[in-house]
């Protein structure tokens, strides 16, 4: 994997604004586990402003339908496994698992995962072109979910599609 580093990124439709007293749980767990996230094993970066908030990102917009908006989480990773321990453990997990206090329960694919050059850094442009490939094709090389996963590319598929630079990250 030592060419690739696998992006992630995950939406979540908020029941209210994450100034609303619903939300102090949730916003107060924040700081924490994105510490515990940045000094992981396998973790290589998270999306966030330069002043280090995650929260005021704005993307993914035509996807609100009625809610209080979209919370964007991105991040990039040197393998699904580390991602994985990461999901699912410790206080991420104490989280995950009281996601529905303050997020709307969907149908919609939320997540998706795809491989990148190291060093790339995707952009929510990119989350947003993977978010819609996996809601159109299900998982597929090109953007798949931990549950459904693929290798990151060979060297025999990255020298066949030199002269491509944008077959992995959609510009």
């Amino acid at each position: 994997m030592g060419n690739f580093e696998l992006a992630q990124v995950n939406i979540s439709r908020m029941k209210a604004p994450l100034d609303d007293p619903s939300f102090r749980d949730f916003v107060g767990a924040l700081e924490p586990v994105n510490a515990i996230a940045d000094h992981t094993p396998g973790f290589v970066w998270r999306l966030q402003t330069e002043d280090g908030d995650a929260t005021s990102i704005r993307a993914f917009e035509w996807d609100v339908r009625g809610t209080s908006g979209i919370l964007v989480n991105m991040s990039v990773w040197t393998s699904v496994e580390a991602l994985a321990d990461f999901v699912f453990s410790g206080e991420h997990l104490t989280v995950l698992k009281r996601r529905r206090e303050w997020f709307h329960r969907v149908q919609d694919v939320m997540t998706a995962l795809w491989w990148v050059p190291a060093g790339y850094r995707p952009t929510t442009a990119d989350a947003e072109e993977k978010i819609k490939h996996l809601r159109v094709y299900g998982p597929t090389p090109a953007a798949f979910t931990l549950k459904h996963h693929f290798p990151a590319p060979s060297s025999a598929v990255v020298e066949a599609r030199e002269g491509d630079p944008g077959w992995l990250c959609p510009a």
